[in-house]
């Protein structure tokens, strides 16, 4: 690969970091848009610092969960320890997914810096502006860096342009290299300690630890990892969490290495777990402060603002013996998953379970996926939503999550649905496709911004000698970006957006979103009603003008998946009283005449009158049970 002369310079200009006698720790996050190489850069800089000499060596190596490996994405924030050239440097590795993003807040909350990581290829994307964004606003230092410019479609200069352009970082700031073959990846360690500011370890004061995140082991209980904004802490030590008010002896403190390394202190400005016997979840609360119970803080740290649930669905166990297992599961997750919110539903269809809140479609098939596997507990999950507000005739706001409870249309009520900022990057010929996608959805345009570089492109790639276009010269039909922004209901992100957006864009454009505000809309409840008994599991909240077109769909798919019965079905759907979608599934039919060889007619009569009115008497008295399949169709007419 042939480098150009601003890529080979910058690369070379950082100079050799001189370690310090004090104040050598260095706190990072690695920020990206998923996919940009975030893992895999941290598996480079593990390699390099020899953190996993002696472990066996493996692709995402602090991906713990199976999931994560199985589906190449970051779902939690990991944090690991390490040493290079006499300097500590405390990694925290986040996700990119916008489901995600609480887990770079936190992570961001506990560091004096962040790695921006842009793709050469792709340049950037919705969620680097984003996490940018995020981290620019707690005052970090940002180091950017052009990852994979080994590839033979990689256009560095270029993306380094953007980054000057839209991010306002200094050219001579941008750092080049390549994760997958650890190119450059030394410089970046070089200024990671000359540019991120050192940790304040000052250990003179009362003790103050963040806890940025936290697990459960069924063993040891609730395992905090705290970051050490002062003070410190030794096992033996008893500590208070200061928002729960409860106090605990402290049993072991460490790092990790990235296995968990067991220490005699914890020091101020070190990133470390705690853990305390502790069995109770709640006690131990995300973005809690610890303190010594003999010499207490004055003031527990500003911790973080509680996430805010965007997405709902009920989950029920299959097995109706199973509630308090699942009770158990949602607790020791939600220790793991501060952003995750459930609530007990008693559904007459579905009996007990939860209600509960998610960041996120891929959130919520997240959780589902990890109680099926992790606790072995088989689910139903109805339709997702969002939560809306309802103004009541005295005034008083309620927010409605379930449509359950979605008031009366009869009553004098204001009813409000969430709205969000929605920013779409794309390339440029695919900026009309993409305001149709948007404006079909109800969006409403508020800006574009096109990405002019402010200097021009110097790199060139060595291109493959073929008579077709190289993937280099089909990348740079793509330079030109543009940014859209729309204001557009929350609800409807929530199905086949992300689907239609890619297919839309031959899979160049990415999204984000960010909630605005509740705003007035014509919202209903559509009910779904199985011979006159509504189906409260497959009730939905959604725009009136969606509604004759959505419950027509319903019941096509509940009409296919509903086996027949020996008497008349009816399913209707409706809104309020008014029924405006209607299918019927016809009986089984037994010939009761077929017996009969002859004789007068009034035998035959007296036999088709005797079993009308048994299938009338069995309509009355019969109940339709709706298979797990009723619910999952749901779901595929809405993508």
């Amino acid at each position: 690969m042939r480098t150009s002369p601003s890529l080979s310079a910058v690369v070379s200009a950082e100079p050799r970091a001189q370690p310090l006698a004090r104040d050598a720790i260095r706190n990072f996050s690695i920020i990206a848009h998923i996919d940009h190489g975030k893992s895999t850069l941290a598996d480079r800089i593990l390699e390099i610092t020899g953190a996993l000499e002696g472990l066996p060596r493996t692709e995402q190596a602090l991906d713990d969960m199976e999931l994560e490996r199985e589906r190449g994405i970051t779902i939690k924030a990991s944090a690991v320890r390490l040493t290079y050239q006499g300097f500590i440097l405390n990694l925290i590795d986040t996700p990119g997914h916008v489901d995600f993003s609480y887990e770079v807040s936190r992570s961001l909350a506990a560091c004096e810096g962040a790695v921006l990581v842009v793709d050469a290829v792709e340049g950037i994307q919705a969620q680097t502006l984003a996490n940018f964004s995020l981290a620019t606003s707690q005052g970090l230092t940002i180091i950017p860096v052009v990852n994979k410019i080994d590839l033979p479609s990689a256009n560095p200069d270029a993306v380094a342009a953007e980054l000057q352009h839209l991010c306002n970082v200094p050219r001579d700031q941008i750092l080049f290299l390549s994760a997958k073959t650890g190119q450059g990846v030394d410089q970046l360690l070089q200024a990671i300690i000359r540019r991120i500011p050192p940790a304040q370890t000052d250990t003179s004061l009362p003790l103050k630890a963040l806890i940025f995140d936290s697990s459960f082991d069924q063993y040891r209980g609730v395992i905090a990892l705290v970051r050490i904004f002062q003070g410190s802490v030794r096992p033996k030590d008893r500590v208070i969490f200061m928002a729960s008010g409860h106090s605990y002896e402290v049993q072991e403190l460490g790092t990790f290495t990235p296995k968990m390394s067991p220490s005699p202190s914890l020091q101020a400005g070190e990133v470390g777990y705690i853990i305390a016997g502790i069995k109770e979840v709640a006690h131990a609360a995300v973005g809690d402060t610890v303190t010594l119970a003999d010499n207490p803080a004055p003031t527990p740290l500003s911790g973080y603002k509680p996430a805010k649930p965007m997405v709902f669905c009920g989950l029920y166990p299959q097995e109706p013996g199973r509630f308090e297992s699942l009770r158990t599961a949602f607790q020791k997750l939600s220790l793991n998953d501060a952003s995750f919110a459930f609530d007990p539903h008693n559904s007459p269809a579905l009996g007990f379970g939860f209600r509960c809140g998610f960041l996120g479609l891929l959130h919520m098939d997240i959780i589902q996926e990890r109680l099926e596997r992790e606790y072995n507990i088989p689910l139903v999950a109805t339709a997702p939503s969002v939560a809306y507000e309802v103004v009541l005739p005295d005034g008083q706001t309620v927010s409605v999550s379930n449509p359950d409870a979605f008031p009366d249309l009869t009553r004098d009520v204001v009813s409000k649905e969430p709205f969000a900022l929605l920013t779409i990057t794309t390339p440029a010929q695919f900026v009309g496709t993409c305001m149709e996608l948007v404006q079909s959805r109800r969006g409403q345009f508020k800006n574009m911004t096109y990405h002019v570089p402010d200097e021009p492109n110097t790199y060139t790639p060595t291109l493959p000698q073929a008579p077709t276009p190289s993937n280099s010269e089909i990348r740079h039909e793509f330079d030109q970006k543009a940014t859209l922004e729309y204001e557009i209901p929350l609800s409807e992100l929530l199905f086949g957006f992300f689907d239609q957006l890619k297919a839309r864009t031959s899979g160049y454009a990415s999204y984000d979103y960010s909630f605005l505000e509740f705003r007035p809309s014509d919202l209903v409840k559509l009910s779904v009603l199985v011979n006159d008994d509504p189906i409260d599991a497959l009730s939905s909240i959604l725009h009136r003008s969606h509604a004759s077109a959505s419950g027509r769909r319903i019941l096509r798919n509940l009409k296919a998946t509903i086996p027949r019965q020996l008497f008349d079905v009816r399913i209707q759907a409706s809104i309020g009283s008014k029924i405006i979608a209607a299918e019927r599934i016809a009986p089984y039919r037994k010939d009761v005449i077929a017996k009969l060889y002859g004789g007068d007619v009034t035998r035959k009569i007296k036999l088709l009158d005797k079993q009308k009115a048994g299938k009338k008497r069995m309509k009355k008295i019969g109940k339709v049970s709706l298979p797990q399949e009723a619910f999952l169709s749901i779901l595929q007419i809405r993508d």
